[in-house]
């Protein structure tokens, strides 16, 4: 880390030992990373014997229930929570708190904002942001074991769980040979590897699949298959009774194709809005980039953006962008 990033650390870790009530917050539609992040903060801020309130506007995906304090994730209350600080969590910017998250957190009187987007504006009072990592999560754990804070056993699981489902189980490009060492003293710690793998990868819902299958009708790449692409529409969500983590990482799928170098996830949502999910396997497709013609953000390799509908419209001026960029290699 860098010697500012050291110093941020440093002044995170006063305000963690000075301070008494603290709100815990991730981004709308959240991951392994989000959720890992706050529950691996937040235990490590109990064992201090803090008071910790852990929101996400969506919830707590089903599928990781089985983190253990996962129970304490939280739908925002209707009324702002009596705290001092509130923390945002692998959230690249404020409005992906949601409104009720921001609300609930409005009185606080210091904000922090821990991430490894690179496209985060640094939002907080106190902003400690690494685009280098592959994950939140190994931030925090720099940030626990730096300043010696409690590692208890619901934070080394969580952030197993928040490093290994951002980093595709230690498969992309930003994993390092930290990502790695990390990994190993999280064992040595005392973590079940091969339990955890197998609740984080191998209990998918049946619906799931049903998705896929929905997905792979819609399958197209372009006549160059350098893109290759799908969508969901809203009926395909309620025939199936999606919940919205039943998408996640399966564009993974359409990226691994052979000759395909960028993967895009076209989803229609409410209110005549579209989210776009990209995936590079080339750094110099830059789809952060892409997606901030559109206001969106992410990482080199991976990002996002919500834009308004119709899907169709939407789809053409993406790939349109997104050939721009082809044919400038």
């Amino acid at each position: 880390m860098s010697p500012t990033a050291l110093a941020t650390i440093q002044q995170i870790g006063e305000v963690l030992r000075t301070r008494q009530s603290f709100v815990l917050l991730s981004h709308v539609r959240p991951d392994g990373d989000a959720i890992g992040s706050q529950l691996a903060l937040g235990f490590a801020l109990l064992a201090m014997g803090k008071s910790v309130r852990f929101l996400n506007e969506d919830g707590l995906p089903e599928s990781l229930a089985f983190l253990p304090g996962s129970e304490r994730i939280e739908l925002p209350p209707g009324e702002p929570l009596d705290v001092e600080v509130a923390i945002a969590l692998d959230t690249s910017t404020r409005p992906r708190l949601g409104e009720r998250s921001l609300h609930a957190a409005s009185r606080a009187s210091l904000w922090i904002n821990i991430d490894h987007h690179i496209s985060n504006p640094g939002y907080a009072d106190i902003n400690l942001i690494d685009s280098s990592s592959p994950a939140t999560g190994q931030i925090l754990y720099q940030l626990i074991t730096k300043l010696d804070l409690p590692l208890t056993t619901e934070t080394r699981d969580a952030l197993y769980v928040a490093i290994s489902t951002d980093t595709g189980s230690f498969q992309y490009p930003s994993t390092t040979a930290c990502t790695y060492d990390i990994a190993a003293d999280l064992i040595r710690r005392g973590l079940d590897v091969g339990n955890t793998n197998s609740q984080t990868y191998d209990e998918m819902p049946f619906r799931r699949l049903q998705l896929m299958r929905a997905l792979l009708n819609t399958l197209e790449r372009t006549p160059d298959g350098i893109v290759a692409y799908w969508e969901l529409r809203e009926q395909t969500r309620a025939d199936l009774g999606l919940r919205p983590e039943d998408s996640e990482g399966l564009i993974d799928f359409i990226r691994a194709i052979r000759g395909v170098r960028v993967a895009v996830f076209f989803e229609e949502l409410p209110d005549d809005k579209v989210r776009v999910s990209m995936r590079s396997k080339d750094r110099q497709l830059d789809v952060c980039s892409i997606a901030s013609e559109f206001g969106g953000g992410g990482h080199s390799l991976a990002a996002g953006i919500r834009m308004p509908g119709p899907l169709e419209t939407a789809k053409a001026r993406v790939l349109e962008a997104i050939q721009k960029r082809v044919e400038m290699l």
